[in-house]
């Protein structure tokens, strides 16, 4: 890199914060332009998501074949998904098959937690310090924290007192956890909650679900990919991708064009059906296109799928408590299932509505309700995450005279095509706020590729100072939340619209993500790169 006036030295040309798949691609392709960086990572493997999150039944709820990196032939052909949902262990295995085939890993340093980062207007860098107290310095600082890496626990009195196992799905222990005649709680019934419960459900001696809010789910309809399906799927690489990259949300599913009001009952009550035995997000994605945008054809999926979980629950009241309520279906990221609801006819499980029996406290033996103390040996928190913006929280960034990143958000996210902040020079986020989620890899490899065209023109121009214009920053941030109006899913307390009740200041709804089409996303992205980056401020 060329270096910066008044020609301070920096460790790095570019440090970047996490190694899940955004941080090892963001690696290789900062390789490839021959710089030198360093990837800081809390964890002990690569993985990010796919590390952590070590709960029984985690798994995809997108077809294992899209969601895996599509920019190696290579990989592509050496690696072979045995699911066509595939579960964490094998999705951590593949990261670590990335890893290696890649040589990323003398690049990364594990067990290092960025706790602070500063920008240096002396250097045009970045200080960033680590847990031990270490400090290093950089031109360009790349988050690759994710949007679901900061676990929560609920605020409940006594947490701290129970003497038996306790556990967040998303901090599971590497070592197996027996569950064999164990008497099991699980607070939560979201995306983790759901996996974790359908598969301990015949393990346990006792299972006791407390349900904060009920969820919607549809089947996965999981299966092997057998040697025949595997060829074909190798050989349809190309169109596979070509299929994510013109669909709304970068998986395989596109929405139907038509309303699901303009139909006859007969017709929309087939493809209900037919989706509902479909595997994946069809369902959700595939969908007609109003189901999320217009309430009265929102009641009609909501409906189906009410009448579908009073059909699967053999108990009606304990279907009622798992009907949803306070949101219709698609409103929230869909949960896929795979017999979660058959778990509730079981002798041994057990379901408490907490909006009607609140938990008072945690005891050293269980949970005290309003109603009776349950006595437990294991606590099983499924309570989600500080999305989005959490993981950004946990970190001290300081931009530009010292302002603090959190201040600047305390309102709701302000950025940049998602990807940069004003008073933060040289400073890139993948997958933050404002950016096109989705199918994630998908996204993911976007992202990275135009930070790396950036980082490249910096180069090329000998540029040491990239920022965004507040006036950037204001029609991005406008233009994102305009497109959030009239979305069903805007109006529903939900880690997409930033509520997390257990995180202080996180009670009041944000439009957190991009609402538009992933190709609107990169069709804006785009222009920018090609009127060379003259948004930008640049020196």
């Amino acid at each position: 890199m060329t270096a910066s006036p008044p020609n301070i030295a920096l460790d790095h040309d570019a440090i970047i914060i996490g190694a899940g798949l955004s941080g090892m691609y963001q690696l290789h392709r900062l390789r490839e332009l021959g710089l030198r960086a360093r990837v800081f990572e809390t964890g002990t493997d690569v993985g990010g998501t796919w590390y952590w999150n070590r709960y029984p039944g985690a798994r995809f709820d997108s077809e294992s074949y899209s969601y895996g990196y599509s920019f190696s032939k290579e990989l592509l052909q050496e690696w072979e998904w045995s699911e066509h949902f595939a579960g964490q262990p094998e999705t951590l295995r593949y990261c670590q098959f990335a890893a290696d085939k890649l040589d990323l890993r003398r690049d990364i340093q594990f067990e290092s937690r960025v706790v602070a980062a500063a920008y240096e207007e002396d250097s045009r860098g970045w200080r960033v310090r680590l847990a031990d107290g270490s400090e290093h310095s950089c031109r360009f600082l790349i988050t690759a924290v994710g949007p679901l890496s900061t676990p929560t626990l609920p605020r409940i009195e006594d947490r701290d007192t129970f003497r038996g196992q306790a556990f967040h799905t998303a901090s599971w222990p590497k070592e197996p956890v027996d569950f064999a005649g164990k008497r099991v709680a699980v607070i939560g019934t979201g995306a983790t909650g759901i996996q974790t419960i359908q598969t301990i459900a015949s393990q346990v001696g006792h299972l006791t679900v407390f349900q904060r809010t009920a969820n919607w789910a549809a089947p996965l309809h999981n299966s092997k990919i057998d040697a025949a399906t595997q060829a074909k799927i190798k050989a349809s690489y190309p169109e596979i991708f070509a299929r994510c990259q013109e669909t709304f949300s970068c998986f395989i599913h596109t929405p139907d064009p038509r309303s699901a009001l303009e139909v006859s009952d007969a017709e929309r009550e087939a493809q209900y059906e037919r989706l509902y035995g479909e595997p994946g997000f069809g369902i959700w994605q595939g969908n007609f296109r109003d189901i999320v945008i217009d309430r009265e054809a929102n009641a009609t999926i909501s409906d189906f799928v009410a009448r579908k979980i009073r059909e699967r629950v053999k108990d009606p009241k304990t279907a009622e408590k798992l009907i949803p309520k306070n949101h219709g279906f698609g409103t929230r990221r869909l949960p896929l299932e795979t017999f979660y609801y058959e778990a509730y006819n079981r002798d041994n499980v057990e379901l408490i509505d907490i909006t009607e029996t609140p938990i008072e406290r945690i005891t050293p033996k269980g949970i005290k309700t309003t109603e009776k103390e349950f006595e437990f040996d294991i606590i099983i928190y499924a309570t989600g995450f500080d999305a989005i913006t959490g993981s950004f929280d946990k970190i001290d960034f300081r931009g530009v005279g010292g302002i603090r990143l959190k201040d600047v958000w305390k309102r709701g996210p302000e950025t940049y095509l998602g990807l940069m902040v004003h008073g933060f020079p040289n400073m890139m986020m993948l997958m933050g706020p404002h950016t096109a989620l989705g199918n994630i890899p998908r996204s993911i490899e976007y992202s990275v590729d135009w930070v790396t065209g950036l980082v490249r023109f910096a180069r090329d121009k000998g540029l040491t100072r990239l920022e965004a214009t507040p006036e950037g920053v204001k029609e991005w941030t406008d233009h994102v939340k305009a497109l959030g109006e009239g979305m069903l899913s805007n109006e529903v307390d939900s880690w997409m619209t930033g509520i997390n009740r257990n995180v202080e200041g996180k009670d009041i709804r944000i439009v957190a993500r991009y609402s538009g089409s992933a190709p609107d996303y990169r069709a804006r992205c785009n222009a920018v790169a090609t009127n060379g980056y003259s948004e930008l401020t640049l020196a």
